[in-house]
């Protein structure tokens, strides 16, 4: 109803404004007999203008608010690495083998470019991954995800990250491997096809991990080099990982 009393209000009050223009213009010119004229001449011109609001103004309007949702999104993927996703990145590593290559491929630096984001994500996307899950302790992992799973839950529930595929699919990844790890009381005998079937779940959080750190990466050092500079330093993939400027 007050949507209602507004456009009525809204219509009134422009119609009254066009109103009063046209009795200035009486006032001022005396020329009554030119109206129906140029109305229909400022008529013939509607289309053209109708084309230009809702072709160019409304594509304006959805790039600027893309711009906003997207900076919205990246904050969100952003407390996610800060909360979460690093540290479950070297959770994760522990159960690798032979990572040694994609480990290479993850060491970003302040002279990258985009086109060096954009091959390593391609490669990091692509590449073999060869999981365990016997190679590391998964009641740590589990102790770790059970602690951050109403953070979890709680990213999932945000309508900001619905226009963000590929994050909402690793937040899914990431979230079924609690559910998975959450379900079982104890790590020890288990059989190969459980053991195997744990691996693929923490291969493919993991990789979809890599993937879209490298991507946050590429935001931080395009909108925030100073957080940029400090994820660098505190690569998770980097072995040599230290906090301090050299």
């Amino acid at each position: 109803m007050k949507h209602v009393r507004w456009y009525l209000f809204l219509t009134a009050a422009l119609v009254g404004i066009s109103a009063i223009f046209y009795i200035t213009q009486v006032k001022i010119f005396h020329r009554t007999e030119d109206t129906f004229f140029y109305m229909l001449q400022d008529i013939a011109f509607v289309p053209v203008q109708v084309l230009i609001v809702t072709l160019f103004l409304n594509q304006l309007l959805t790039m600027r608010e893309k711009r906003v949702l997207l900076k919205k999104m990246n904050m969100l993927i952003g407390t996610f690495y800060i909360e979460v996703g690093t540290d479950l990145m070297k959770h994760l590593f522990r159960f690798g083998s032979d990572l040694s290559s994609i480990q290479a491929k993850m060491l970003v630096s302040g002279k990258w470019t985009e086109r060096d984001f954009i091959q390593a994500r391609t490669r990091v996307k692509g590449a073999a991954y060869i999981i365990d899950s016997n190679k590391s302790d998964l009641n740590e992992l589990k102790v770790f995800l059970s602690a951050k799973r109403s953070f979890l839950l709680s990213l999932l529930a945000n309508p900001s990250l619905l226009e963000h595929d590929a994050f909402t699919d690793l937040l899914w990844a990431v979230f079924h491997l609690v559910e998975e790890l959450s379900a079982r009381e104890d790590f020890t005998n288990l059989p190969k096809t459980d053991v195997d079937h744990l691996s693929g779940d923490i291969k493919r959080a993991y990789s979809q991990l890599l993937v879209e750190w490298l991507s946050y990466m590429k935001h931080l050092k395009d909108d925030y080099p100073y957080l940029f500079s400090l994820a660098v330093r505190m690569n998770p993939m980097d072995v040599n990982a230290n906090p301090v400027v050299q």
